[in-house]
C-alpha cells in the first residue's frame, strides 16, 4: 500500500534512545527528565481518599471545578492575572498535549512560527502537523541568551504565533523582566499569538523571579500559558496538566480538546485540588530543586567539565569541547557505555544538529544518585 509518512524526519527520540542504553549499561540515568524519587505522601491519600469516595467516572472535560477554581486562585495571586475558572483553564493530559492542542487552534496550513532553539523536541512535530512552517532563532550559547532584534526581524506579514520556555529546558536559564518587555513590544498591535510553556514555573534558582506572560496584560490577552503537575509534584507518569487563555481563546482550544482526549482522570484531579490549597506545597519548591543543584554542582567542582549553572528547571549543562572534539551525542553514548552516566547531548534540540559540545544532566534525582554519578565524572 502507498503510504506518504506526515513526520518523515521524525524517528525515535533521544530520550527513549538514551535511557535504553542507561539500561542496558546498567549507567546512572542522568539523561530523562523525571525525578526517581517519590512524590508527596500526602498526595497519594488524598488521591485515594477520592477513589475510595467513588470519584472515578468522567471529569468534565474543561476538568473538575474545584481543581480550575483553586489553580486560577493560584495564578492571580502570583500574577496579578484575573483568571476566570469557568471560562479561561482547561486540564489536559500533561503539558505536551497542551502544548499540541493550543498550536492546533491558531496555526493553519503556511502561518508561521517563532520556534526558539535548543527547543523542546514537540514543538516542531505540532507546528508541522497543523501545516504550519517552524522559523527558527537560536538561542546565543553558553549563557544562552535570546536577541530580541533577531526574533524582530523573522516577523513577517505570515507569523502567527511566537513560542517562549521559561525556565527554559533544556538549557536551565530564565527569562527576565527586561525579555518579556521585549516581547512584549514586538507582539502589541498585531495578530500574532504567544504560546508561553511555563512547565518548570517554580523551579527558579538563586533569587531569581518567574516571569509568567499571565503578568503582562498585553501578553495575557493573546496568550496560551501551559504547565505541568508531573514536572513540579514529582508524578511524571500521571500526565495532568493545564492551559490557561483568555475565554474567547479558550473556547477554541477546548473545541479540539474535546475531540483529542475529552476528560483527564478524575480523581487524580480531586486530590491535586486538594493539594494545591496548601500554598506551601509548591512554594518550597525553589529551594528543595536549588539544594540539589547545588549539590551537584559542588560534586562537579574538581571535574575536567566546564559548568553553566542552571537558572531553573531541574537541568544542568556541561560544556567538554576542551577535553574532546566528539560530536554530542557521540560523546553522550562513550560516557553510558565507559563511565555508566546516561545524559542528554544539546544537539538533539536543534532542528540542525548544531553541536555545541554541551551535554544536560536532569538533577531531579535523589542525593545519593547525584552523588555517584559526579563521582564517575570526575574521574574522567
Amino acid at each position: 500500500m502507498k503510504f506518504k509518512s506526515k513526520l518523515p524526519h521524525v524517528g525515535t527520540t533521544i530520550f527513549t534512545v538514551m535511557s535504553q542504553l542507561a539500561n542496558e549499561h546498567a549507567a546512572l540515568n542522568l539523561s530523562q527528565g523525571f525525578p526517581n524519587f517519590p512524590c508527596s505522601s500526602e498526595l497519594i491519600e488524598l488521591v485515594y481518599k477520592h477513589m475510595k469516595a467513588g470519584e472515578n467516572q468522567y471529569a468534565p472535560m474543561q476538568g473538575v471545578p474545584a481543581l480550575r477554581e483553586v489553580i486560577c486562585a493560584k495564578m492571580n495571586a502570583l500574577y496579578g492575572s484575573n483568571y476566570q475558572p469557568d471560562t479561561d483553564i482547561t486540564i489536559t493530559a500533561g503539558a505536551t498535549q497542551a502544548i499540541y492542542t493550543a498550536i492546533s487552534t491558531v496555526v493553519r496550513p503556511k502561518d508561521e512560527v517563532i520556534v526558539i532553539e535548543p527547543a523542546y523536541d514537540s514543538y516542531v512535530p505540532a507546528i508541522e502537523m497543523a501545516g504550519g512552517i517552524p522559523v527558527y532563532v537560536q538561542l546565543r550559547a553558553p549563557e544562552f541568551t535570546l536577541d530580541w532584534e533577531e526574533v524582530r526581524n523573522k516577523i513577517t506579514e505570515r507569523t502567527r504565533l511566537i513560542l517562549i520556555n521559561s525556565p527554559h529546558n533544556p538549557t536551565g536559564a530564565v527569562l527576565s523582566e527586561t525579555d518579556m518587555q521585549a516581547l512584549d513590544a514586538i507582539v502589541k498591535d498585531s495578530d500574532i499569538f504567544v504560546l508561553s510553556d511555563e512547565v518548570y514555573e517554580h523551579l527558579t534558582f538563586d533569587g531569581k523571579v518567574h516571569e509568567s506572560a499571565a503578568k503582562y496584560p498585553n501578553l495575557r490577552e493573546r496568550s496560551f500559558i501551559t504547565y505541568s503537575f508531573g514536572k513540579v509534584f514529582h508524578v511524571t507518569g500521571w500526565r495532568i496538566g493545564y492551559c490557561l487563555a483568555p475565554a474567547w481563546l479558550m473556547k477554541e482550544f477546548r473545541k479540539i480538546h474535546q475531540f483529542e482526549v475529552f476528560s483527564i482522570n478524575r480523581p487524580f484531579q480531586m486530590g491535586l485540588a486538594d493539594f494545591l490549597k496548601t500554598e506551601e506545597n509548591y512554594l518550597f519548591l525553589p529551594d528543595f530543586f536549588q539544594r540539589k543543584r547545588d549539590l551537584l554542582l559542588a560534586q562537579l567542582k574538581n571535574s575536567p567539565f566546564k559548568v553553566i549553572p542552571s537558572s531553573g528547571t531541574y537541568f544542568q549543562l556541561l560544556q567538554y569541547g576542551h577535553l574532546s572534539q566528539e560530536k554530542d551525542t557521540d560523546y553522550a553514548i562513550r560516557l553510558t557505555r565507559e563511565l555508566g552516566v546516561a545524559s542528554i547531548p544539546i544537539s538533539a534540540f536543534y532542528h540542525d544538529n548544531r553541536d555545541d559540545k554541551i551535554i544536560r544532566l536532569c538533577f531531579a534525582k535523589t542525593d545519593e544518585m547525584l552523588e555517584a554519578a559526579s563521582a564517575r565524572l570526575c574521574g574522567i
